[in-house]
C-alpha cells in the first residue's frame, strides 16, 4: 500500500464516534454560526495556550490578516518576517496594505535568525512576525527584546506549532497577539478550514471580534469596515473533541521523530535539530540532502510520498516580485529550499510504515554514494 506524507482516514476511523457526536450536537442545536460550540472552543484553546481570549475565524490566513488589522497595520507600515514560510504569512501582510521585509534563517533550525532583526528594523517597521516553523518556536526572548527596544508589536504565526514550547511557554503565548491554523494537516486539524486569534489584550480581542463580523458588535450596525471570517459551529465542535487528544497526538509525533532519529542517524541525511529551550511537536519531519530530487523520485517509485515545505522562497516568487526580492538576498533560505524535504509524519503512521520509509531511504542513499 502507498504511504502518504499525511493521512486522516485512519484517525477518522479511530475517532468516528466522537466526530459523529459532534455533528449531531451541532445539527440539533438550532445554531450553526457563532454559537455555543465556537464560544466554548475559543475559551478552551485560549486556556490551552495560557491566554485570556480566543477569536475563531475561518482560516489561519484570516487569523494572521485580522490580527494584523487589529494591531492597526496598513499602507506605509513594514512587517519583518521570513521567506521560508507558507504563502499565507506574506499574503496576510500584503492584504493589509503593509509591506513584508524578510530576514534570513538559521541554517540549523530553519527558523528566523533573530540576530538579524535589529539591523532589519527601519523607521517604517511596526511589527515583527516570527513563524514557528515545522513544529518549534523561534527564540522569543530575542524577538521580544528587539520589540521592546524599538517599540514594535509582535504577532506569532503558530500555524505549524500548536503545543510547542519555548522556555516552557506555549507557542502563541509570547506576543501581543498570535494566529493558529486548523487546516486539516495541522497538529490540531479540522475537517475543513479554520483558524483562531489568541491574545491577552482585551482591546485587541474586541477589535478582532468586530473585524471578523463586518465591524459589528451588535447586529446590522458596523462600527468600522470589517470582514466575514467566522469559524463555523461544526468545525468548532469537532475541534473541541480533538483538542482533548492533542497532547496524545504530540506524544506520538515525538515518538515517531525519535524513531526516525534512531533509524536514520547513520545516513548522510541532515536530520532535524531542536533549538535551545525548545520542545518540538514535529508538525513535519524535515530532512536535508543535496540530491533531494533524486531521492524523492526514487521514493515515489516505491509508493512513498514526501513533501517539500517549501520549494520556493516567497521573495523569489513572481507573485511577490513587486517587493523587489531576488535570488541571493537570503542565502540560507535559498540553499535550504533546494535540499529539504519532509518525511511522512502523522499520529496514525505505524511503526511498520516508518520502517518501510527508513529501509527505502537506506537503499536509495546507498545507491547515490
Amino acid at each position: 500500500m502507498p504511504i502518504k506524507v499525511w493521512d486522516y482516514l485512519k484517525e477518522y476511523e479511530l475517532e468516528k464516534e466522537e466526530i459523529d457526536q459532534a455533528l449531531t450536537k451541532v445539527f440539533r442545536s438550532g445554531r450553526l454560526i457563532l454559537g455555543e460550540s465556537v464560544r466554548n472552543f475559543e475559551q478552551e484553546l485560549a486556556a490551552f495556550n495560557g491566554r485570556k481570549f480566543g477569536i475563531g475565524v475561518n482560516s489561519g490566513t484570516d487569523a494572521l490578516f485580522l490580527a494584523l488589522k487589529a494591531l492597526g497595520l496598513g499602507p506605509g507600515d513594514e512587517v519583518i518576517t521570513v521567506a521560508n514560510t507558507a504563502v499565507p504569512t506574506v499574503a496576510a501582510i500584503v492584504s493589509t496594505g503593509a509591506t513584508p521585509r524578510f530576514v534570513d534563517i538559521d541554517p540549523r533550525t530553519y527558523l528566523m535568525d533573530t540576530g538579524l532583526l535589529e539591523k532589519a528594523v527601519t523607521p517604517k517597521t511596526r511589527c515583527l512576525l516570527p513563524v514557528h516553523l515545522f513544529g518549534q518556536c523561534v527564540d522569543m526572548d530575542a524577538v521580544g527584546k528587539v520589540a521592546r527596544q524599538r517599540g514594535l508589536k509582535v504577532l506569532e504565526d503558530c500555524a505549524q506549532a500548536l503545543g510547542a514550547t519555548f522556555r516552557g511557554k506555549r507557542a502563541g503565548s509570547m506576543s501581543d497577539i498570535a494566529a493558529h491554523s486548523f487546516y486539516p494537516t495541522k497538529i490540531l486539524g479540522a475537517y475543513g478550514d479554520g483558524g483562531m486569534i489568541i491574545t491577552d489584550d482585551e482591546a485587541l480581542d474586541r477589535k478582532a471580534r468586530r473585524l471578523r463580523l463586518y465591524g459589528m458588535e451588535t447586529t446590522y450596525y458596523s462600527l468600522e469596515h470589517g470582514y466575514n471570517s467566522r469559524l463555523d459551529e461544526v468545525q468548532a465542535e469537532i475541534l473541541r473533541r480533538k483538542l482533548a487528544h492533542v497532547l496524545a497526538y504530540i506524544q506520538r509525533r515525538r515518538a515517531l521523530a525519535q524513531r526516525y532519529e534512531d533509524l536514520l542517524r547513520d545516513t548522510p541525511l541532515v536530520l532535524p535539530k531542536t533549538g535551545t529551550h525548545n520542545e518540538h511537536v514535529f508538525y513535519v519531519y524535515v530532512v536535508r540532502h543535496p540530491q533531494r530530487d533524486k531521492i524523492i523520485a526514487e521514493l515515489g517509485r516505491r509508493e512513498i510520498v514526501v513533501n517539500i515545505s517549501y520549494p520556493w522562497p516567497i521573495h523569489t516568487m513572481s507573485g511577490y516580485g513587486f517587493l523587489g526580492g531576488k535570488d541571493g538576498d537570503l542565502p540560507h533560505t535559498e540553499a535550504a529550499a533546494k535540499e529539504i524535504f519532509s518525511l511522512p509524519m502523522y499520529p496514525t503512521l505505524t511503526d511498520d510504515e516508518q520502517d518501510r520509509v527508513s529501509s527505502a531511504l537506506h537503499e536509495i542513499l546507498a545507491s547515490l554514494s
